[in-house]
């Protein structure tokens, strides 16, 4: 396989060596590695190995699919640096450049620290199927804890993924153990909307599976995070939890920096923000995915990155960021 890859590779080079448009690198990029491509044919083959061989391929199947993105890109850079573009530089420019959106420079951040301690970032599908959603993590058709969440089915018997727990499973199937995993993207609950509730809000799955992985490891990078991205040391406390994915679990909750902990609407006026529930995955989760749960442990956790948002740039309300206000986002102009 790995003299497959290379090959693979080679031939992918010695057409990008040949083009000089934008629009042929990205022709040759689907060839190599879309979704119809060897490449990609060879990742969804790792489902149907062994533990070992997912061991040893997983890795480095997505290590090589990586080094194929990072060639196109170049290429892209490289055609685009050509392009000679002449500007009247005596015509008056006043053009403002836009701005990030809170949530997108909290998940950067988020995403740069885990990945520094070594978690691969993926991608999940915003459109679930039941069984990832639910079924994988433990919760079946009928178990109470469906009614927790109210979630958006479709006419194609799909769902709006309600959560990003299903991203441990597709990462579990997909690459095989040992894992360190982090993924960040959108979920849709129908809550009643206020003041610390959306239907619409980002969170970020992280998961870590391996020999001799205890709570404690969980603990430490969730503090480590918090501690990275508010540059200090901040309130937190922990409570114990309940979700059918995890065994035992945990929230931990943060001091809420809007009111410094005194109560507020934001808070409903306990003075704490719920923001990072986890605890030590399931072994009936590790069992439905193929991992030995009396070889392997690992925990897992979901950061809020919307509250996360509201807390760092202390913002009240989290309407206001699906608000679709520009004014909202003036701070975050880019420079």
């Amino acid at each position: 396989m790995k003299e497959q890859v290379e090959k693979i590779i080679s031939l992918a080079k010695e057409e990008l060596a040949k083009v000089e448009k934008e629009a042929d690198v990205l022709n040759i990029k689907s060839k190599y590695i879309g979704k119809k491509s060897e490449l990609n044919n060879l990742l969804s083959s790792l489902k149907e190995m062994s533990n070992e061989e997912k061991k040893e391929f997983g890795p480095f199947l997505n290590n090589k699919k990586k080094e194929l993105e990072q060639l196109f890109n170049d290429k892209i850079v490289a055609l685009e640096e050509k392009i000679d573009l002449n500007f009247d530089e005596t015509i008056p420019c006043n053009v403002s450049l836009g701005s990030l959106h809170p949530v997108t420079i909290v998940a950067k951040e988020v995403t740069d620290i885990l990945n520094r301690m070594g978690f691969t970032v993926l991608k999940g599908f915003e459109m679930e199927d039941d069984y990832h959603n639910f079924e994988a993590l433990n919760i079946p058709k009928d178990h109470p804890a469906r009614d927790m969440q109210d979630t958006y089915y479709l006419d194609n018997k799909k769902l709006l993924r309600t959560q990003t727990s299903g991203d441990q499973v597709h990462a579990m199937e997909n690459y095989g153990v040992p894992l360190r995993v982090c993924s960040p993207g959108r979920v849709f609950r129908n809550e009643d909307i206020d003041a610390s509730h959306e239907n619409t809000f980002f969170q970020l799955e992280g998961m870590v599976i391996d020999k001799n992985i205890k709570i404690e490891n969980m603990f430490y990078v969730m503090r480590e995070v918090l501690k990275e991205v508010f540059k200090t040391d901040v309130k937190v406390r922990l409570r114990p939890g309940f979700f059918p994915f995890t065994e035992p679990s945990f929230e931990m909750d943060m001091n809420c920096l809007i009111c410094g902990g005194k109560g507020c609407p934001t808070c409903k006026n306990s003075g704490w923000i719920e923001l990072i529930p986890g605890g030590m995955v399931h072994p009936n989760v590790l069992k439905m995915s193929g991992v030995d749960p009396n070889e392997y442990t690992g925990f897992a956790f979901g950061i809020g990155l919307t509250r996360l948002a509201m807390m760092k740039y202390k913002i009240n309300d989290i309407r206001y960021l699906n608000s679709g206000d520009l004014r909202v986002l003036d701070e975050f102009e880019i420079e």
